[in-house]
């Protein structure tokens, strides 16, 4: 049996499966009931694994061992294993979020946040610097800085960027511009049809010219955030952003801002 290696890659990555399952499993959906001698001849499976191989995809529940000699196997449905799976990761999920409620009350978080206060306190302010690589951890790190903003939140982006932060930030910017903070964008946009509305209360937008390509985020004048290439042309999982806490920096960067802001058109 030939199967798109790229098949075989998207299946391994979505059922965490390896090599050795998929393509077993993948041969048993194809036949609906096989042996196992038949199952390593289709897949190409060594006989001499395929057994193990069978037997771990039964404890996961991808197939069942049919009764009767000689011993057969049933592929499952694939639509009952996607609801199998969907009920296995809620109850990993919610057991995770059980026990970290718990630590938050435990002597040993009261003891990592000591140590962590201890240690932060000793650091100076121009070593609290650090490399963010992947665009999912750049907006993890963004979340927070927003999340802790007091007084003023100042984003620089692109077109394609500013609907990557609607989508991500939404929740975040409206619980900042709750709390009193003011949170101003700049990017190179002629309509805001794509913002929801309560994105649009929530933040002062002005249009930037459309060559404009920088990346920045700048918090309270304290901390900046940097990109260090074109959105266009870094795939997410390469993207990668500077940040670092440096008041005279920072502050810096935001008087410009502040000047550049003036001249722009407000949307």
């Amino acid at each position: 049996m030939i199967v798109n290696e790229e098949f075989l890659k998207k299946l391994r990555s979505h059922f965490e499966l390896n090599i050795y399952e998929v393509k077993v499993w993948t041969a048993l959906l194809s036949r609906g009931v096989a042996a196992a001698g038949e199952l390593a001849d289709i897949s190409g499976v060594p006989r001499s694994r395929s057994y193990d191989v069978l037997e771990n995809l039964e404890k996961k529940g991808f197939i069942i061992m049919k009764l009767g000699k000689p011993i057969k196997y049933i592929a499952v449905k694939p639509e009952e294993i996607l609801k199998r799976i969907r009920k296995k990761v809620q109850e990993d999920a919610d057991r995770q979020l059980s026990m970290l409620e718990k630590v938050n009350d435990t002597d040993i978080y009261r003891e990592i946040e000591l140590l962590y206060k201890q240690g932060i306190d000793k650091v100076e302010p121009s070593e609290l610097s650090g490399v963010l690589k992947g665009r999912k951890n750049i907006y993890d790190h963004i979340k927070t800085l927003i999340a802790n903003a007091e007084k003023s939140v100042c984003i620089m982006t692109t077109e394609k960027g500013l609907v990557r932060k609607v989508d991500l930030l939404k929740s975040v910017i409206k619980k900042a511009k709750a709390s009193g903070v003011k949170i101003k964008v700049v990017a190179p946009v002629k309509e805001l049809s794509f913002i929801p509305k309560e994105v649009r209360d929530a933040v002062e937008l002005r249009a930037s010219d459309e060559n404009t390509k920088a990346r920045f985020i700048l918090v309270d004048g304290k901390e900046l955030l940097f990109m260090l290439a074109d959105d266009q042309d870094v795939h997410e999982a390469y993207d990668m952003g500077i940040w670092v806490k440096t008041p005279y920096f920072t502050q810096a960067l935001s008087q410009m801002f502040e000047l550049g802001w003036k001249g722009l058109k407000r949307m």
